[in-house]
């Protein structure tokens, strides 16, 4: 799902579910200046299992963190070049941002399936 609001107020790039139940944020990057100046990437990490920054080709990758994972990325695909270290969630987190992504999901359909639905 894209551009999840969390509870913290921050909203995430992209947020996944794996098939096990594990929460994963992508957090997306342009080029080194938006990396920069774009510090928030930080409060995601209370809200997901593995953090990972997609970044394109040409991306000084040397700037991501080691705990992060690293996607290269363009318009016509992505790779995994390293996997994002795991931080579990506590059970009650898992939970609520379960039921906020489920909802938003939900929400999303709804309105793709009737535009002018009033759920806002």
């Amino acid at each position: 799902m894209t551009e999840l609001a969390l509870a913290n107020g921050r909203r995430a790039d992209v947020v996944a579910l794996s098939g096990k139940g594990d929460v994963l944020i992508v957090e997306i990057k342009s080029c080194l200046l938006d990396y920069r100046t774009d510090a928030k990437w930080q409060d995601y990490l209370d809200y997901c299992d593995q953090l990972y920054f997609a970044v394109r080709a040409d991306f000084p990758c040397e700037v991501v963190p080691e705990e992060a994972g690293l996607i290269l990325a363009d318009r016509y695909g992505a790779e995994l070049v390293r996997e994002g270290v795991e931080e579990r969630l506590s059970a009650a987190r898992r939970k609520a941002i379960m039921l906020c992504f489920a909802r938003a999901a939900a929400l999303r359909l709804q309105l793709h399936l009737d535009p002018g639905c009033s759920f806002l």
